[in-house]
């Protein structure tokens, strides 16, 4: 099993999502050529669309130096270029995390953030939007030597004073590998650059996927970011330790700071199995070694074995170098992609189809039951004008009279109706301002004054428990603020239920479960770091905490506003489906009056408009026709995620056993 597998994996995906994009153009489409459409839902398609059309896979690799991350990065990734591609020999090793993309927009490059941009307050998110602090270097792709030679400064670095070091937060008195070489040289060694983005064309990043190279602990203590939100957002996290060191206890702060208990996704690689491979003993004797380290391995993470990869990335790359497939099997790497591409698949699918399939398909339900009244409504009047052939002019007359009452009867609601709508509205745009960015600038400011100039562990942590306290305060404010809306809601369909026979329609109920677990996981994180003891009692890392703290707020503000969007989007679908069927019910009573008043004339007339009414209605059943296909379609499109929802409950529970 080759890197195909991985491709076609991917390529699946891929083919699922080009479906899933399909029929949401399609029913965009549709909506476009009735009359059902309104500007918010049109933007909201637009909205899934670029998101879906944008959409990428996210793989972070995640360990101690020197366990052979870089190396299996080349082996699945970068192997047809018969080389290393991405430094990994001994002593030129990647210096600091990398993204490696496409992006067809750009040209084959690497890009790279020097490591003085940490003496700003900006984050490396913000950063990306600014060309000009980055420095840039092209890839030929033609050259594989030249694109060596440029990919081995991910490997660079420095030499400074550790007040040098301090400034960039980047000393670490407990290190004792730096302590020693103050001791011998008085400088130390720091990476050049803070962050590098490789825009490379190769297939599987064609394909949406995205590698984050993440060298070392220092590297994931010093970045904040990297555990706020790159790490969090990784489809697939794989963490790798080796045969020749063993779980150390850096690895194990990996583990359980970064990994353990925040990411749900996750495969444990023991990489350097060549190492205990031996042509003068047994086989088996071999094969029980390597099982046996897998066992412990899997003792000290807590995890179950089969989830623990044995491999060696070395010879897995050389295998696939000289096509030497009996190699590649021993090297393990073939079970790796086949799990690997799996679980990010799962992710995916579970991702997209709890939130874009189900949103959409909740969509077209409500455009399939305006339809359906429509259908009804048309089958009536066909009856009615039917009804009225070869009968006198009073019986057209009384007719007349019975939809005109109807009328009346609900221009008689639509008063109701405003004074229900404003006050939504009002109570609406209320609720909002609790979820808006003042507000949480506020608050922020408040957590940053009470801090000071200390930057302590202590101060942070306090900092973020009254954030966090005044996040669920706020999160059970404009609950019950919508619980006021979602009321006064079901209180109008119920009169128009029971006045003009609408179907009964229970409002959705705001689901503020995801800003209240976002916020949470944030305070987890946050939690994690003031308790770390390293942290905790170093008076040094006032840098890092700062850092912290900035990347805190960048965090939280992405979930303030993806609250403010989805509260904004609930308030203007509670009432909905409501005015969809007003606006169907009122030209129902329009055309019945046209028909009726055309009808009087002659029996000519009431035959061309008999006509035209069958005729709409042939149509109308055909445009629900399309629409039950649709729904079909995106159900069907749900089901890989109903079973990646399931897999992800039980297959991986094992990961999360300590």
């Amino acid at each position: 099993m080759s890197i195909e597998t991985l491709q076609a994996k991917i390529s699946e995906y891929q083919e699922w999502r080009t479906r899933l994009i399909r029929t949401i153009s399609d029913y965009r489409d549709w909506l476009a050529g009735s009359n059902l459409s309104d500007a918010v839902q049109e933007l909201r398609l637009y909205d899934i669309l670029e998101t879906l059309k944008r959409d990428q896979i996210v793989m972070a690799f995640l360990a101690e130096f020197s366990r052979g991350k870089t190396e299996t990065i080349n082996a699945l990734f970068f192997a047809d270029f018969n080389q290393r591609l991405l430094p990994s020999e001994p002593g030129r090793t990647t210096m600091c995390p990398s993204e490696i993309f496409w992006d067809a927009h750009e040209e084959p490059s690497i890009k790279l953030l020097p490591i003085e941009t940490r003496l700003s307050d900006d984050s490396i998110t913000y950063l990306k939007t600014i060309p000009s602090v980055w420095k840039k270097f092209r890839l030929n792709t033609d050259s594989p030597e030249e694109m060596k030679e440029i990919l081995l400064k991910l490997a660079d670095q420095k030499e400074v004073s550790q007040r040098e070091a301090e400034r960039l937060g980047l000393y670490n008195p407990q290190d004792i590998g730096m302590r020693h070489e103050l001791e011998t040289q008085g400088l130390l060694k720091i990476p050049v650059w803070r962050h590098a983005i490789i825009n490379y064309p190769h297939p599987l990043l064609k394909s949406g996927l995205v590698v984050i190279d993440t060298p070392g602990l220092n590297t994931l203590g010093a970045e904040p970011e990297l555990t706020l939100n790159i790490i969090p957002n990784a489809h697939a996290i794989l963490f790798m330790t080796a045969t020749d060191t063993g779980i150390t206890q850096s690895d194990m702060r990996i583990w359980n700071d970064f990994i353990k208990g925040r990411a749900k996704y996750k495969l444990v690689l023991l990489n350097k199995i060549d190492m205990l491979w031996d042509d003068l003993k047994p086989r088996q004797d071999v094969a029980n070694e390597i099982e046996k380290q897998v066992n412990v391995t899997a003792h000290q993470l807590g995890i179950a074995p089969e989830n623990v990869f044995a491999i060696s990335a070395q010879k897995a790359l050389v295998a696939k170098i000289k096509k030497n497939q009996s190699l590649l099997e021993q090297s393990g790497i073939t079970e790796l992609e086949s799990t690997l591409g799996n679980q990010i698949i799962q992710a995916k699918h579970e991702v997209l189809g709890r939130t874009v399939a189900s949103e959409c398909s909740e969509m077209i339900k409500g455009s399939r039951k305006i339809v359906q009244k429509r259908l009804t409504s048309l089958r009536e009047q066909v009856v009615e004008l039917r009804a009225l052939k070869g009968q006198t002019l009073d019986a057209t007359k009384h007719t007349l009279a019975r939809v005109v009452a109807d009328r009346k009867r609900y221009e008689a609601s639509i008063p109701t109706f405003n004074q229900a709508n404003d006050k939504i509205t009002h109570i609406g745009k209320r609720l909002l301002r609790h979820l808006s960015l003042a507000y949480l600038d506020t608050a922020l400011a408040a957590g940053r004054q009470e801090m000071g100039d200390s930057w302590t562990t202590v101060g942070l942590n306090k900092g973020m428990r009254n954030l966090m306290k005044q996040a669920n305060e706020l999160a059970e404010h404009v609950s019950n603020e919508s619980y006021d809306i979602k009321k006064l809601a079901s209180s109008i369909y119920e009169v128009f239920q029971s006045k003009h026979g609408f179907e009964l329609f229970d409002p959705p109920e705001l689901d503020m479960s995801n800003f209240i677990n976002n916020m949470k996981a944030l305070e987890k994180i946050t939690d994690d770091f003031c308790t770390d003891p390293v942290n905790a009692l170093l008076t040094e890392k006032h840098f890092l905490i700062r850092k912290f703290f900035l990347g805190l707020g960048t965090q939280t503000q992405k979930i303030f506003e993806q609250a403010e969007k989805d509260c904004e989007r609930w308030i203007q679908d509670v009432l909905g489906t409501l005015k969809a069927h007003m606006a169907e019910h009122k030209a129902s009573l329009d055309e019945r009056t046209k028909n009726l008043m055309e009808a009087r004339a002659s029996a000519e007339a009431l035959d061309s408009r008999l006509a035209i009414v069958e005729h709409e209605y042939a149509l109308i059943a055909k445009e629900s026709q399309a629409l039950d296909i649709m729904l079909l379609q995106l159900m069907k499109a749900m089901q890989p995620a109903i079973k990646a929802r399931a897999a992800a409950m039980n297959s991986f529970a094992d990961l999360d056993k300590s």
